[in-house]
Order: C-alpha cells, then sequence, then structure tokens
C-alpha cells in the first residue's frame, strides 16, 4: 500500500505540472492567435514524439520527456539587413516557401542568420502580415507575459483556495513565527517549591508588572526583533537581572515599556533532565501551545503571494551560487544544504514520500500536494520572467526596447527604427540556454543522489 501510495502521489504531481505546463503554452497561443499570428506547432514536452493530432494550421502533441513545453508561433525573427528574400520556391506539396540568402562569416553571425533561414523556411507568401514580429509592442507582450502569467493564477487560484479553506498559520500583522503569550504568572514562584498557588509576599513578576496579558504577541526585546520562542527565550535567559525594552501587539496596537527581569534557577535546556537548575533570567510568561491560524480571501492571498515574490526573487538571483552547491554535495564535498533548490524530480519525491507518510491525514497529504504545485508554479512563472532569451522575459524586454525606441524616434522627430531584431541577442540566448540546462542537469542528478532530507 504504501508503494501504491508513493506512485499515487508522483503521478499526481507531475499530471499537475504538465497540466501547468500545458496551460502556460495555451497562454501564448491563444493571444497570439487572436491577434492574428500563426501558430503551427503546440506540444507539450520535448523529444521524440508520443502522440499529435494536425487542427487547422496547428498540430496539437505531446514530447517524450516532460520538462517543458512549446508554441511555434511562426515569424518571430525579422529578416536582417542583409537576410533579405532571396526567392520564392515552391516545395514537394507544391506550397510557396521564401527562402532568405545566406552569406555570412564569423561564428556568431553565421548562426543568427542560419537561425533566420530556418524560421522563414515555415513562412508562406499569404502569411506576411501575420507574422509576429511585425506585432504591435503591447501586442508582444501579450503573447510572451501570457504564459508566465497563467503560471502565477494558477498558483494564486491554489493558494487562495488553501488560505480560504485551510488558512495560514501564524498572525498576518506580524511576523508569523513570533510568539503569542498564554499566560502571565502573577507572582515568582521558585522553581524548586513545584507549587503553583501564589502567596502572599510572593514578588510580583516582571512579565506581570510590565502590563503583558494573554494574547500579546511579543514583537522585540532587548531591542531585538522577534521571530520564534526559541530565540526570545533564550534573550531573556541571557538578560540576567537587567533592564531592557520590550515590545507587544495587542488587537492591532503596538505597546511597549521597560521590564527588568529577575534571576531564577530554571531547568538546564543542554542537560540530560530537568533536575539540573541553573540561575538564568526570568520573564514570567508561557507561550501558546497552538499556533493561531489566519483565513483570507483574494486580498489575503495577493498579500501573502507579495512576501513569497520578495523571497522567491532572491532565490532566482542566488540560484547559480546554489546549484554550484548542489554540484558539491554530488561530488562529495559538502552536504547539501536544505534550502537548497530542487528539481521536477526532487519534488515528485516529495509528493510521493507525503502521500505515502503515515504521520500525515488525507487532508494534510492534500494540502501537502496543493501547496507544493503552487509553490512550483510561483517559481516558474516568476522566473519566466526573467529578461533574458530564450526565457519569456527576454521577448518581453526586446518588445519594451522597440516601444522604447520608436517612442523616442517620435519625440525627436527622427525616422521610425523599425522593429527590434531579437535574433541579434541569440549568442546570448545559446549561453543562457547552455547553463539553465546544465543546470537542470546538475539539480536532476542531485535529486538524485543527493536528495534534499524531505519533511516526512
Amino acid at each position: 500500500m504504501t508503494v501504491l501510495l508513493y506512485v499515487l502521489g508522483v503521478v499526481l504531481f507531475f499530471g499537475a505540472i504538465l497540466t501547468s505546463i500545458g496551460l502556460h503554452e495555451l497562454g501564448h497561443m491563444i493571444p497570439a492567435k487572436r491577434f492574428g499570428g500563426k501558430v503551427t506547432q503546440y506540444f507539450v514536452g520535448f523529444g521524440p514524439t508520443v502522440w499529435s493530432k494536425q487542427v487547422g494550421e496547428t498540430e496539437y502533441g505531446v514530447k517524450a520527456i516532460p520538462l517543458g513545453g512549446y508554441v511555434k508561433i511562426v515569424g518571430m525573427l525579422p529578416p536582417g539587413a542583409g537576410d533579405l528574400v532571396d526567392s520564392v520556391e515552391t516545395d514537394a506539396d507544391g506550397n510557396q516557401v521564401q527562402r532568405i540568402r545566406k552569406s555570412n562569416t564569423g561564428l556568431f553571425t553565421q548562426l543568427v542568420s542560419d537561425a533566420r533561414a530556418a524560421e522563414w523556411e515555415l513562412v508562406e507568401p499569404e502569411d506576411s502580415e501575420r507574422l509576429f514580429y511585425k506585432m504591435a509592442w503591447w501586442k508582444k507582450v501579450v503573447v510572451m507575459a501570457g504564459g508566465p502569467t497563467v503560471n502565477l493564477l494558477i498558483a494564486f487560484f491554489l493558494f487562495w483556495g488553501v488560505f480560504a479553506l485551510h488558512g495560514v498559520e501564524g498572525d498576518p500583522e506580524v511576523n508569523p513565527g513570533q510568539p503569542v503569550v498564554s499566560q502571565v504568572s502573577e507572582c515568582l514562584i521558585p522553581y524548586a517549591e513545584g507549587r503553583t498557588v501564589c502567596r502572599a509576599g510572593d514578588p510580583e513578576t516582571p512579565a506581570h508588572a510590565v502590563g503583558l496579558k494573554p494574547g500579546d504577541t511579543v514583537t522585540s526585546f532587548a531591542g531585538v526583533p522577534i521571530t520564534d520562542w526559541t530565540q526570545l527565550r533564550e534573550l531573556i535567559r541571557d538578560n540576567g537581572k537587567g533592564e531592557v525594552p520590550i515590545t507587544w501587539k495587542r488587537d492591532g496596537r503596538t505597546l511597549s515599556g521597560e521590564v527588568s527581569t529577575t534571576v531564577q534557577a530554571r531547568p538546564d535546556p543542554d542537560a540530560p533532565d530537568d533536575k539540573v537548575l541553573t540561575e538564568v533570567g526570568f520573564l514570567g510568561v508561557t507561550p501558546e501551545s497552538t499556533v493561531p491560524v489566519t483565513k483570507g480571501g483574494p486580498l489575503f492571498t495577493l498579500g501573502q503571494m507579495g512576501h513569497m515574490t520578495v523571497d522567491t526573487v532572491k532565490a532566482i538571483g542566488t540560484l547559480p551560487v546554489k546549484v554550484y552547491g548542489v554540484g558539491e554535495a554530488i561530488v562529495g564535498v559538502k552536504d547539501r544544504a536544505a534550502d537548497s533548490p530542487v528539481s521536477i524530480v526532487g519534488g515528485g519525491r516529495f509528493a510521493g514520500e507525503s502521500t505515502a507518510s503515515d504521520r500525515l491525514d488525507l487532508g494534510e497529504k492534500v494540502l501537502f500536494l496543493v501547496l507544493l504545485v503552487a509553490g512550483f508554479n510561483l517559481f516558474i512563472g516568476l522566473f519566466n520572467f526573467v529578461p533574458l532569451l530564450p526565457l519569456d522575459g527576454g521577448h518581453i524586454a526586446s518588445a519594451l526596447w522597440e516601444a522604447v525606441r520608436r517612442g523616442l524616434a517620435r519625440l525627436r522627430r527622427r525616422p521610425d527604427p523599425g522593429y527590434v531584431d531579437a535574433a541579434k541577442l541569440l549568442p546570448v540566448a545559446y549561453v543562457v540556454a547552455s547553463i539553465l540546462l546544465v543546470m537542470g542537469v546538475v539539480l536532476i542528478v542531485g535529486d538524485l543522489v543527493a536528495p534534499v532530507a524531505s519533511p516526512y
């Protein structure tokens, strides 16, 4: 049963990711066709074709390697200044095909020329006004942004469902890890006495004296922002007997005061049992045993995704360094970091181990899978907006530069500079594509031989 549940989790995850890829490509294809562009292919996957069907002028199909997808929009590259239409020929099927003259020297120049020639082999004379590069700049932006935007929308709706039905742990108005007070002791009772009731003459605890109440959320202590109870406990214990500032939140209001912790003999957390006591600072508060759960709608989801976006952008910025760390883990130089990125293979393993885990009930398993798929879609969407070819963001950047360049020309009353030639950036695209391929292979190998520890 465990093996079957593991396989089920992997299948569900890969099915969700492939569906996301297919919807991503629809995000490109639908607006391209709406704007009059010619789309000749729509495929999910790469490599050998598993299945395809011709519908109108578009071939729809599935490839063998489920690591992406693509749509072929005719006329992505304009003819260069020296690559004009050389002739119009008739192919074996009787169709007229425009040929591009190729006569260049130099490695990169020849690569660009060959790319243009391959692009224009699909262009027929009647396609002249349907070419992608001739679209208005804003249409190009819509077409190229459509794919990653679909991924962001998938992430949004999945996160919305989680936040609306299940909620998110923590107080959204503060750091979710900040500690909430469950109880405030009114008096100081020596730990060794073991009693819980105050007696006449017992001194007041610092927490009660400063005005802390159950439900308050401690936000800083001694000028240090608080992220969790462990951090707060260590600060209190290390403070000994001394006056420090403390701030907390109550019903949306921020309160503050000066608190003078006292010294108590308390159990040493590093000792094997609670009989070993050590003199440490003492405040007199008890944390909540359960973390509050906050539910929310679309605006709440957007706010939460805003925080996730910041973290994801930071992760993208450090991706090459972290992938290098995965490479070191593969060859045994060091252990793989717990926060290192994972490929779709690693995601599939997480999905399988969560569904097979006996520590989770059905609801928790579904929640984990939904969050996993949403997280992958958020990353895919944001990563594709990186303004480098061959990513969608590179085409978006080219279209925006075209708008700026033509706008400046109009303001200066100069001739129209024409379309931006994205083909000139193909050498950069080849380098970026090679780097992405290497990083992808490293992550897949790393997920196989030096996997990240699963939470389940």
